[in-house]
């Protein structure tokens, strides 16, 4: 069981932010951001990444697509929460299915791989906001784009862009309810808790984890 006491705040440059009771580290959960070394993957601050079978290489378990080499990247912001089997599924795993046939020739041989007809034009990057909660299972498709405070239910298939604190599930998915107003959705995007210091971020915890925007937008640094 990982362990409950006055221990400080984890330091965002810490690959296992949680410990077992005997003090070793809890290696089925990251912070994603110092877990990572991928040239066309960016993580922010706190974000982790969880997993029953821990695998020796995050980026690859989460963005099995996302080569060194793919022109597309892979974003996401700071503060999310992305539960076991999450998987993003970038651009570099597209075929082109526009013609007759999707079958990618080039990738076999027959001839260099520049210019192929049979190989896809780069497709959109993939974006992640901050503080956005991916269930278990879910997969995000290429070239989405989920706002900030979105919870994407467990098994869900995201394509296209989620508007900010929207709630989706689903295959495919679609919206359940939008977690706020919109008048409150444009000011809690100004107020942008995430990147407070992080010591302010846990002095106001409770009106974090509250949904009073008025009385988050009265503490805001």
């Amino acid at each position: 069981m990982p362990v409950s006491d006055t221990r400080p705040f984890a330091a965002p440059d810490t690959i296992y932010p949680i410990s077992n009771a005997d003090g070793s580290p809890l290696k089925g959960t990251v912070f994603l951001k110092p877990a990572t070394r991928h040239p066309r993957m960016t993580v922010g601050e706190y974000t982790y990444a969880s997993a029953f079978d821990p695998p020796e290489d995050w980026a690859a378990r989460l963005a099995p697509y996302l080569f060194d080499f793919s022109p597309e990247r892979l974003s996401i912001g700071k503060f999310c929460q992305i539960a076991d089997g999450v998987t993003f599924i970038t651009a570099s795993a597209n075929h082109r299915y526009d013609g007759i046939s999707s079958f990618p020739f080039a990738i076999f041989g027959g001839g260099g791989m520049e210019g192929r007809p049979s190989l896809p034009e780069p497709g959109k990057d993939t974006v992640i906001g901050h503080d956005v909660w991916i269930g278990q299972g879910a997969k995000v498709l290429p070239g989405a784009r989920i706002g900030n405070g979105v919870i994407i239910g467990a098994g869900a298939v995201v394509a296209g862009s989620v508007a900010d604190y929207t709630i989706v599930a689903g295959n495919p998915a679609q919206q359940i309810r939008q977690r706020f107003s919109r008048a409150e959705v444009t000011r809690l995007n100004r107020i942008a808790w995430w990147d407070w210091p992080i010591d302010d971020i846990l002095q106001h915890e409770g009106l974090i984890m509250a949904g009073n925007v008025a009385a988050l937008e009265a503490v805001a640094p």
